[in-house]
């Protein structure tokens, strides 16, 4: 029964992979570049994962809540503004404190680890300012 296994070969193997170079080819430095290796390990710690998305689970309870007390119009308008506050940056070389986004979240008088740990005065790494602003136009 040679149509039915290629029907059933056929089915198993998409179009885009069976191209001319599909199946055999290697990594393209150039288009995904460099693999990381980082990237494709599981957390190493149940609470990593949750600690991460930490805010974004904060948002999304507070979202809920503000939509059940008044209504659909209270988290699409606390939504926009912080769309329009994330639009708003410095130079890509300049430290941003996002006290419009933490006045936003109500995170304006909490003291946390990042405000104590994380000043960027202190920081090693600062980068050339116009190798930067190039970067981030795509010019580079």
């Amino acid at each position: 029964n040679s149509r039915g296994a290629a029907s059933l070969l056929k089915d198993s193997i998409s179009f885009t992979e069976a191209s001319a170079s599909g199946l055999f080819e290697g990594h393209d430095l150039l288009r995904r570049g460099f693999t990381s290796v980082k990237s494709e390990l599981l957390p190493s710690h149940p609470l990593e994962l949750t600690e991460k998305n930490f805010q974004l689970n904060q948002d999304k309870t507070n979202f809920a809540t503000l939509r059940n007390i008044q209504g659909i119009h209270a988290p699409l308008k606390l939504q926009m503004e912080f769309r329009a506050v994330k639009q708003v940056q410095r130079l890509p070389f300049l430290h941003s404190s996002n006290i419009a986004m933490d006045i936003l979240r109500g995170n304006d008088e909490c003291i946390g680890f990042e405000d104590i740990l994380n000043d960027p005065s202190q920081s090693e790494v600062m980068g050339e300012p116009h190798m930067m602003m190039e970067h981030k136009l795509g010019l580079l």
